[in-house]
């Protein structure tokens, strides 16, 4: 299966690389794209369950790597609180 990485920037301007398992990340995301925070959280939750879940299906477990990333990013998220306009930046993906 192969696995990515995917750099994003901050609304703060800190920027984080995140893992994938799979590369459906890139049916969610474009690099340059800069997203609304909650929008950018839910594609994330999304991309890394379907990401953890074709792991599943081929090993037999889920990805902890994936939802650990996905809670990284929902706790990371958590520190903007909910200020309208907050956006995150995908700058590129690494296969």
């Amino acid at each position: 299966m192969p696995e990515m990485r995917f750099h994003i920037r901050w609304p703060d301007g800190v920027d984080e690389t995140c893992y994938s398992p799979s590369l459906v990340i890139k049916d969610y995301f474009a690099p340059g794209e800069t997203y609304p925070l909650p929008d950018f959280v839910a594609r994330s939750r999304a991309a890394l369950t379907i990401a953890s879940e074709r792991v599943r299906e081929k090993y037999g477990m889920s990805c902890s790597r994936a939802l650990g990333q996905l809670a990284r990013i929902e706790t990371a998220a958590e520190r903007f609180g909910t200020t309208s306009g907050e956006r995150v930046t995908v700058i590129a993906f690494e296969e």
